[in-house]
């Protein structure tokens, strides 16, 4: 599949030949940058405006083969004359960085950046300050420059991404590590869940809910009344979460999902995406033959299709409690396993058809401990 490039990739690349027509007052049509991966990155330079104090162009994010929501977008460098005298504020030869329209603000702790600062993380602000400086240094130039870093519709792109959630406001994040993105990759999704996890922990949070996606948020909303909608979303991940989460410090951990996810929990499946495993039918079908199920009724059920049609087999036998007995000691077993006395996991089952179908022992007092904990720390999950 085809690579493509990061936001901080573009964000340096724009910097770098922005500084260059700056000096030389030409315009230039591609620029080339290293990325920290050691990987050469020509780009394309789009909407070139030079006068006398500034100069700023665009290179375009392309992210390769990888779904992201900012490929396509215009990632924007303006980079100006500024003098010691014009702010007093540094000694005369920085690089100033900061974001303009579409770039986020950080609004809350535990990010790579401070509150108030751009959401430009750290990477991204070295790719940009060793670019800019090469361009010092080939022209001699011992002075101050600003660059401001935009992206056009940033905002709206946002919208789509973890920014509002993560506490990143009016735009998008200028992001990347190696300046190479990868399609499809699991380690951006697992930096994200990192990400969020820190950021809670950051705000003195010692016990976190976990759910692969919206259902569960909906669940304990519908059920209990309480809004966990920025609860952390491990989507398929759920053993990665769980170790960081005992590396972040969380002394314990409320995991709460769909049966259809979380049966393979019970087979010690802690990647639970379809390409990785899916034996749902036939752990439903394990837990029902613990239960006493007669053998018939296994086999209808290893002829379904979805976790819930199963259910309803069940049901008919008068088993549902029964099995997810099993199921339940079946997935503690195993998320004990993972948790390695790290930590102390809870877990809830439910369905969608048939509401809450079991959990474990202290479940129930964890998710009051945590309701209560969000309340007196006053933070809101709405």
């Amino acid at each position: 599949m085809r690579q493509g490039f990061t936001t901080g990739s573009c964000a340096a690349a724009a910097a770098k030949a922005s500084a260059y027509m700056l000096f030389t007052g030409t315009k230039k049509k591609h620029i080339c940058i290293a990325t920290p991966e050691g990987r050469s990155f020509e780009a394309e330079l789009l909407n070139v405006t030079i006068n006398k104090e500034s100069a700023s162009c665009a290179v375009r994010k392309d992210g390769g083969d990888d779904p992201d929501v900012t490929t396509g977008a215009l990632i924007f460098a303006k980079v100006s004359f500024i003098s010691a005298e014009d702010t007093g504020m540094f000694s005369g030869n920085e690089i100033i960085i900061d974001g303009g329209e579409g770039v986020g603000r950080v609004t809350m702790p535990g990010l790579d950046q401070p509150i108030g600062n751009a959401a430009i993380n750290s990477v991204p602000r070295r790719m940009i300050e060793q670019s800019v400086s090469e361009v010092k240094e080939l022209f001699d130039y011992s002075g101050a420059l600003s660059v401001i870093i935009s992206v056009p519709g940033g905002e709206e792109i946002a919208k789509k991404t973890f920014n509002q959630r993560l506490g990143i406001e009016g735009g998008i994040s200028i992001l990347g590590t190696s300046g190479i993105v990868e399609p499809m990759s699991e380690k951006a999704i697992t930096d994200t869940i990192r990400l969020e996890l820190r950021q809670k922990h950051t705000l003195g949070f010692d016990m976190i809910a976990v759910t692969p996606g919206n259902y569960g948020a909906d669940f304990i909303k519908d059920t209990y009344g309480f809004n966990l909608d920025n609860a952390v979303k491990c989507s398929n991940y759920i053993g990665d979460t769980i170790d960081m989460a005992a590396e972040e410090g969380y002394k314990s951990m409320l995991l709460c999902g769909h049966i259809g996810k979380l049966i393979k929990v019970s087979g010690g499946i802690m990647n639970t995406h379809s390409k990785v495993a899916d034996c749902r039918m036939e752990l439903m079908s394990v837990s029902a033959m613990e239960a006493g199920i007669d053998r018939d009724t296994v086999l209808r059920i290893l002829d379904c299709v979805s976790t819930d049609a199963a259910l309803d087999i069940i049901q008919e036998a008068g088993q549902i409690k029964h099995f997810m007995n099993r199921v339940m000691y079946r997935i503690e077993k195993h998320l004990y396993a993972r948790a390695a006395g790290r930590l102390k996991l809870e877990c809830m089952v439910f369905s969608n058809v048939f509401g809450l179908l079991g959990q474990t022992a202290g479940a129930s007092e964890l998710l009051d401990n945590i309701m209560h904990d969000i309340k007196n720390k006053q933070v809101n999950y709405e």
